[in-house]
């Protein structure tokens, strides 16, 4: 049996909305793995994991390590383009985050799936790689440079399809990824995506030349994120 994971579709949520959901499932999970190791009442529950995805309104988020220099708008300009702009408690710089736009938040528990932090976000890469490889694209990944892209090593090809930041605390995590697949890539002219000036981005939809079914592409992403994690999903109960 592998990794028990409540699986959660919200659809279209505000960012701090989800950030708030994160939290609650993020505390219940290090909550219960404190008390079994206290030997308290949460002893021997099963120490399930969460798996949300989302869409989010448009919005940038900075990285507790990234500069605010790399937002290219002011709060006026952010009001004006309807976004939103949030500093959080994961690693990484700079990142937007708007509709067409494949969020997951994996709340999980890596001493239980048995990998560390660094293998974790290598098979987030993998899962992303996994994806688009049935589109005739082959992701891969940039030294220094977390997520997945395009030809990474080729002077003014270089795009980002996917970007990764996360947090862990006692070997929960939160946070996650954010898969491009019909994104308006505007919204990423307003930043130095993840810090980078020299690196462009791209989305499914882009590199296709169609716009993708989103409901469809989430199956693909859930199904890979099984098997690459070894997950045995179980419906989320409201």
């Amino acid at each position: 049996m592998g990794y028990r994971v409540e699986y959660k579709d919200v659809g279209l949520k505000d960012y701090k909305e989800t950030w708030e959901l994160q939290e609650k499932y993020f505390s219940v999970l290090v909550n219960r793995k404190t008390g079994e190791r206290k030997g308290g009442t949460e002893a021997g529950s099963p120490l399930n994991g969460t798996l949300i995805f989302v869409e989010h309104p448009h919005v940038y988020t900075l990285g507790k390590s990234g500069s605010e220099n790399n937002l290219l708008l002011d709060f006026i300009q952010l009001s004006a383009k309807d976004a939103s702009f949030y500093r959080i408690d994961r690693g990484g710089d700079i990142t937007y985050h708007g509709p067409g736009q494949i969020v997951g938040y994996p709340i999980f528990d890596l001493e239980a799936i048995g990998i560390g932090l660094k293998e974790y976000i290598h098979k987030l890469e993998d899962v992303i790689i996994r994806s688009i490889e049935p589109f005739g694209l082959k992701g891969e990944r940039l030294d220094g440079g977390t997520g997945v892209w395009l030809e990474p090593y080729v002077k003014g090809r270089a795009r980002k399809i996917c970007a990764i930041g996360v947090r862990a605390s006692r070997y929960i995590t939160m946070h996650g990824f954010a898969f491009n697949v019909n994104t308006d890539l505007s919204y990423f002219g307003y930043i130095n995506p993840c810090g980078f000036t020299d690196k462009g981005v791209t989305s499914l939809a882009r590199e296709t030349g169609t716009v993708q079914d989103i409901e469809k592409i989430k199956i693909i992403v859930r199904e890979e994120m099984k098997e690459v994690f070894g997950l045995e999903l179980i419906k989320q109960a409201d």
